[in-house]
């Protein structure tokens, strides 16, 4: 079975964000993250994609304000990280507390700026398949695990497991454009595994950890499992049982050094996209096609 790891993409990636700030020398792209509280989880994806950046000659700027923050207070903050033109793009770790006006934030927040999909504007662009929308960035690291490691899509059965806004919906319509027949399942679909072991390929994004058995997949299917889930033993594991589905997959995702692993490096290819945008400069290469040449 062949291991669908991360590294790979994320390091061409990696040299596309670095070939841009080689090229415009003097434009150094910004991403504010803006952050309420003292959440472990935020606190280590906000620490993971400060490094990631460093290392890909970007900025990340932290902007963190207290649980007990008021309304009026977060949203002045984030009006100024809105309106900041040396600010490129923003990330708001979600969910916020409950005194916080989030559809408020989201109303006001620059399109060219939302770089994990979360604006109406982007959420409908990604349904009309334009091109410098920003589709979240998990959902667009699948894509770019399954074009970098060549496994065809067009023509292709998917199933996605789970309906989020994060993944399951906005991947859909990314696989579509890629001319894949996709199915998306959840809580409520009937005969789950055999629905699932049809797929060609099979993605799980529903959090529960090793739920996925050699039961939902198909002989020689592509697993990409989006899951970021801590085991019995304290162990991170995604959302497959690893020893199961690698007696039956022809290709999969570990976790870690799966999705996780590009979906921060996608985060910093659409802050690049986005300085591109806002400084009406060329569009980045969006080709993955030669990743493994």
């Amino acid at each position: 079975m062949q291991e669908l790891r991360g590294k790979i993409i994320a390091d061409q990636i990696k040299g596309e964000c670095l070939d841009f700030v080689g090229q415009y020398n003097g434009i150094l792209p910004a991403l504010a993250i803006l952050r309420v509280g003292h959440k472990e989880a935020d606190l280590s994806y906000e620490r993971s994609i400060k490094k990631r950046f460093m290392d890909f000659g970007l900025e990340a700027k932290d902007y963190e304000l207290p649980e007990n923050v008021s309304n009026e207070e977060f949203q002045q903050v984030f009006d100024f990280i809105n309106q900041d033109p040396e600010i490129h793009g923003i990330l708001v770790m979600r969910p916020l507390p409950k005194q916080i006006d989030e559809a408020a934030m989201l109303r006001k927040m620059n399109p060219l700026k939302d770089l994990d999909g979360i604006t109406d504007a982007n959420v409908a662009g990604v349904m009309r398949g334009d091109a410098d929308a920003f589709a979240p960035c998990t959902a667009q690291a699948v894509v770019e695990i399954l074009k970098g490691h060549q496994i065809e899509m067009a023509g292709k059965e998917v199933c996605i497991i789970g309906r989020s806004m994060v993944v399951g919906k906005p991947l859909s319509m990314l696989l579509l454009q890629e001319n894949a027949t996709v199915t998306v399942c959840h809580s409520k679909t009937e005969d789950l595994k055999a629905v699932a072991s049809r797929a060609d390929i099979l993605v799980a994004a529903i959090g529960k950890a090793k739920f996925i058995s050699s039961g939902y997949v198909k002989e020689d299917a592509t697993v990409i499992d989006v899951g970021i889930n801590v085991d019995e033993s304290g162990n991170l594991c995604g959302d497959c049982d690893w020893d199961q589905i690698i007696l039956k997959a022809g290709a999969a995702t570990p976790v870690p050094g799966g999705v996780g692993t590009v979906t921060t490096a996608v985060l910093a290819k659409h802050l690049v996209q986005a300085a591109k945008l806002q400084m009406k400069l060329a569009p980045i290469d969006d080709s993955v096609d030669e990743y493994l040449s």
